[in-house]
């Protein structure tokens, strides 16, 4: 199976092992403390109106969900290097943009995958209309993305450094 660029997630050592080490608590100790719960709530009789039976049930669900998504990722994940600082534009970058070109609208943010969300950055994947616009781009270039609506908006890249952490 050959997997195209956009189905690839680029992830460092650490992220990569800290998304496996949370699918391995998720698929095994987390798995038999949710099966406690559920079990327990069930000898607490009827189930149609048993809250914590169904709120254990909700939580199984929410929890498989997450196995899958993290078994998918790591599955498509490629661990390297933070990006080099070239001058264009790729995952794993900090990019500052200037909406139409005005250099007092700016926005910086994060290109990469959702699983590097902080608090201390806004983060956009490559796969959002605007990472997908600026994605490849040189420092210097206007990139064009697709608005919710429908329109198309313009920024101009004002900078793209490697992300430090």
């Amino acid at each position: 199976m050959t997997q195209t660029s956009e189905s690839v997630t680029w992830l460092t050592q650490e992220a990569y092992d800290q998304l496996k080490a949370e699918l391995e608590y998720l698929s095994g100790p987390a798995r038999a403390e949710i099966t406690e719960k559920i079990a327990a709530a069930r000898e607490e009789g009827d189930l149609k109106e048993n809250a914590g039976y169904h709120a254990a049930k909700e939580e199984q669900g929410k929890q498989e969900l997450r196995v899958r998504q993290l078994t998918q990722l790591l599955q498509t994940a490629k661990v390297g290097e933070a990006p080099a600082a070239t001058g264009v534009v790729a995952p794993g970058m900090v990019v500052t943009i200037a909406f139409d070109g005005d250099p007092d609208d700016t926005l910086e943010f994060l290109l990469a995958s959702r699983e590097y969300a902080s608090a201390d950055i806004e983060t956009y994947s490559p796969q959002s209309p605007l990472g997908e616009g600026v994605n490849g781009k040189k420092v210097g270039a206007d990139a064009e993305y697709e608005l919710p609506n429908g329109k198309k908006a313009s920024v101009k890249i004002l900078d793209a450094k490697p992300y430090s952490g």
